[in-house]
């Protein structure tokens, strides 16, 4: 098997890597077994040195890392030097608290001692998506690399390069020998690492289907997993909101990645007092933005990153306006080359139509109307997902509650978009996953938490 990596705003062929055989990765995956053993023993000062040189690193090859995002999945550069940048900060903070945040928590019982200690289990598969190729990875491999295990990464196959390039951070940085190895297979070969009696848990961001098949098979065997996958975040907008600075916040959320994140902002739950207005200004700042070559400056959506994934959400853009939906602006497939979609408004859009009940994972905003908060609600729980979400008014008690209280989601920000951030827990509910990544929670996933009781 031939992996291939494709620039998808030209068609044209990068590069092809010979996919590892069974017989190959076995040997990987016993390397990183035994890079395990010894450093899971290293003090957290030795790997805290260890994790900050690949923040420096991450920082001093941004520009390169940013153009291999653009070559292989169409990330727009400004947001390809942003996303390295954040993964250089993601290496920082667990460098820098790791040891705080797993330190033993001590309990008092009638014992002499009794603490909870944290340990870790082993070696970690991950499974990471070509939307964000580096932040994925660098945000489970710094807590699991500074808690004490090691790890291998399947990555999506139209980001191999950039899959290498993670790895080589890791071998500059200093990290001992196969601490941290790219396994490059295709997902056919997954349920195969998980089943090796080395692999002690598996993580996973991409999509529901995905997340259902790592965790059966996980399960089946009784090893731990964290899933990240797909999102469908409603972003609620009152009547008492500042709609000039509401429709910013939307734009920008939506087109995060040229609309390919998880969290992005993707239905826009709007009452009907404000509707009108929030929807002629949602057009025409979604108009505004420029979709064009990745590698320049002043692009804002770049393309999709494969010409498949495109064409299925036009299609379930094409099934909404069928169903009743009206398209206000884009809906089409450009001419020529590459895998691009415009910035594209859907109104009137409801419940049975797939811009309602799907995640549409591209610069597609629903508009979506009602008559009153209780309603908003209501639409906004209406989902499978459970990831993100986010409330617009000028009353922050009242958004406060909601978040808090009534919004069914792993995150809901108040008067801005959703974002993550490695001092807060990040992850979903429902089929949007389970399990948290980033903050103690996510450090304490692959840990043994241990009770230790001395009389």
């Amino acid at each position: 098997m031939t992996i291939q990596a494709i620039n998808p705003a030209t068609d044209e062929l990068i590069q092809s890597y010979d996919s590892m055989m069974v017989d190959e990765v076995n040997g990987i995956i016993e390397k990183a077994n035994e890079a395990f053993l010894k450093w899971r023993r290293t003090s957290f000062k030795e790997r805290g040195v260890l994790m900050k040189n690949a923040g420096r690193i991450l920082t001093e090859n941004k520009e390169k890392y940013a153009r291999l995002m653009a070559m292989e999945m169409g990330k727009p550069i400004k947001e390809g030097r942003a996303e390295v940048t954040k993964c250089a900060g993601v290496c920082d903070y667990y460098a820098n608290n790791a040891e705080f945040l797993i330190k033993p928590e001590h309990v008092m019982t009638e014992a002499s001692k009794s603490y909870v200690a944290f340990q870790p289990i082993g070696l970690i598969l991950a499974v990471m998506p070509w939307n964000f190729p580096f932040w994925q990875v660098f945000r489970f491999a710094a807590p699991a690399l500074m808690a004490g295990n090691t790890g291998i990464l399947k990555h999506a196959s139209n980001v191999p390069g950039c899959a290498l390039a993670i790895e080589n951070v890791f071998i500059e940085a200093g990290f001992p020998e196969d601490t941290f190895r790219t396994l490059m297979i295709g997902s056919g070969m997954v349920e195969g690492v998980i089943e090796n009696k080395l692999v002690k848990g598996v993580t996973l961001t991409g999509s529901t289907l995905a997340g259902k098949s790592v965790a059966k098979k996980a399960g089946e065997l009784l090893k731990k997993s964290v899933l990240e996958l797909g999102g469908s975040d409603a972003y609620i907008v009152l009547e008492d909101a500042d709609l000039e600075e509401a429709v910013n916040i939307c734009v920008f959320s939506r087109l995060i990645n040229s609309g390919q994140s998880c969290i992005a902002a993707k239905r826009f739950i709007v009452v009907e007092n404000v509707l009108s207005e929030f929807t002629e200004l949602f057009v025409k700042k979604m108009k505004e933005a420029k979709m064009g070559d990745p590698l320049l400056e002043e692009t804002g959506v770049g393309p999709q990153a494969r010409r498949d994934l495109r064409d299925d959400l036009h299609r379930q853009v094409k099934e909404s306006i069928e169903k009743g939906a009206k398209c206000l602006l884009g809906g089409y497939i450009p001419e020529g080359k590459g895998a691009f979609y415009p910035p594209t408004v859907l109104a009137d859009v409801k419940k049975g139509m797939r811009a309602y009940d799907e995640e549409l994972f591209g610069p597609v905003g629903a508009i979506i109307g009602v008559k009153n908060e209780e309603e908003a609600i209501k639409v906004a729980n209406d989902t499978v997902f459970g990831l993100g979400g986010a409330i617009f008014t000028k009353d922050v008690n009242r958004g406060e509650r909601l978040a808090a209280e009534e919004i069914e989601s792993g995150s809901c920000f108040v008067n801005t978009f959703v974002r993550s951030d490695p001092r807060l827990p990040f992850g979903g509910i429902k089929e949007s996953g389970y399990g948290r990544e980033l903050s103690h929670y996510g450090i304490k996933e692959f840990l043994n938490i241990k009770t230790v009781y001395v009389k």
